[in-house]
């Protein structure tokens, strides 16, 4: 076992987080944080480049917990490129693991300039449904204030015009997301997009979309009967 002050080895530590959780009596959400964050305070003084590599190590085993031990961690994202995010990206095949990639790695990587708009764009053209999905959600940490966003309306806007007339589920879900997320800065600019892609957009994000434009909520409030 590890302890403060050892050698970092990355590939043991890796081995011990998947040990903890896999030992968990129940494998849900809270529980596996409490592992993550004891595991953070532990990493936390350790070079951001061991991190990353704990990181690496760890993400095939358990996935959304090596990505918020690079966002927990105070210089690890800085020193992710685009090899790294993608390393990071592969194998994706849930719509849980990719909103935990775009929202925790990708999406904070792009807004502090670790990835080149060309990556994105490189992801929402590809033929694996969930990198096309990537790309959109990797846009919500650039407009949503929780997660430090500004508004990043041109980029934004021009993600989602590439994958306007995507018609997979996902995607479409994605989609109506990073808008409703961009209405808030730009209500005009998300609105003429609905105007000049009409007829290509789902009827999803048409809905959600001009819902949330009208009223600032993605759904109607349901009345008590």
């Amino acid at each position: 076992m590890t302890r403060p002050g050892d050698p970092l080895d990355p590939a043991v530590v890796a081995g011990e987080i998947d040990r903890e959780i896999r030992a968990l009596p129940a494998q849900g959400t809270q529980p596996v944080r409490v592992v993550r964050r004891a595991w953070s305070r532990r990493l936390r003084p350790a070079p951001a480049e061991a991190v990353v590599a704990v990181a690496m190590a760890l993400v095939d085993r358990q996935r959304w917990v090596a990505y918020e031990l690079l966002a927990h961690h105070p210089g690890a994202l800085d020193q992710l490129g685009v090899e790294e995010v993608e390393r990071l990206g592969a194998g994706m095949a849930d719509w849980g693991s990719v909103d935990a990639f775009g929202c925790v790695v990708s999406g904070p990587a792009w807004r502090r300039g670790r990835l080149p708009d060309a990556a994105i764009q490189r992801w929402a053209a590809c033929s694996d449904r969930w990198w096309r999905r990537a790309a959109l959600v990797s846009t919500v940490p650039l407009n949503l204030r929780s997660r430090g966003g500004t508004g990043e309306v041109g980029r934004t806007l021009e993600l989602c015009r590439r994958l306007a007339g995507d018609g997979d589920d996902m995607v479409v879900k994605a989609l109506s997301w990073a808008l409703r997320e961009l209405v808030v800065w730009d209500p005009g600019a998300v609105g003429r997009f609905l105007e000049d892609h009409h007829e290509v957009l789902a009827a999803r994000v048409r809905r959600e979309v001009g819902h949330k434009l009208a009223t600032g909520r993605k759904h109607p409030t349901r009345r008590a009967t």
